[in-house]
């Protein structure tokens, strides 16, 4: 099934990602960076703002899993997501166990870094970067979780040539060998890593 963040005339699609039994609790403040095709980012997150959905992103940073992911979809002035595996053995080790939702207590503003969903419950691994003010999807129940703390720019580099011409199923199913055959000027995250770890941070 597709997965993105929802306009106000779409529905709300995301992917699946697996709710592991031993998952470790996130600190309360850290920081994520994202080595990209374009540059460097730096994305700062709080668990008060999303717990499960930091929890979540925390342990599928620390497995490796954002590494070599492609920006599959890229919404000109809307978002780009990402959050496919590009192996689909690992894929499918995540995607059929979604999470349930936490409350939106942070607005999907420019920068901002949020789950995409399929509906309600459905938070797996995809993920979207809001590149405007997309508050709309806060009544939708897309609960921002943090935000591009250093290199906006290089996400507003994000090639939009594809726009939203892969198809999910196909990723899901080929993995990266799709999509660097069919989309080959694709950018993507090289490595993705958890710098900053503050426990006691409030």
């Amino acid at each position: 099934q597709d997965e993105k963040p929802a306009t106000a005339e779409e529905t709300p699609n995301t992917d699946e990602v697996e709710v592991q039994s031993a998952k470790a609790q996130a600190p309360k403040k850290f920081k994520v960076i994202f080595e990209l095709s374009t540059g460097e980012v730096e994305i700062e997150v709080a668990r008060k703002l999303a717990p499960l959905g930091v929890d979540q992103f925390y342990q599928a940073v620390n497995d490796g899993f954002y590494d070599e992911c492609r920006f599959f979809r890229v919404v000109t002035g809307f978002v780009v997501q990402f959050g496919i595996n590009g192996d689909p053995e690992v894929q499918q080790n995540w995607k059929d166990h979604p999470i349930k939702d936490d409350p939106v207590l942070f607005s999907n503003r420019k920068g901002t870094i949020c789950f995409a969903t399929s509906g309600p419950n459905t938070r797996t691994t995809q993920m979207f970067i809001n590149l405007s003010d997309n508050s709309r999807l806060n009544k939708l129940g897309f609960a921002a979780f943090g935000r591009v703390n250093k290199g906006m720019k290089h996400i507003e580099a994000i090639t939009d040539e594809y726009g939203e011409q892969p198809q999910q199923d196909k990723i899901q199913d080929e993995g990266n060998a799709y999509l660097k055959e069919s989309f080959p000027k694709m950018d993507y995250i090289q490595r993705a890593y958890v710098v900053g770890r503050d426990s006691k941070a409030k």
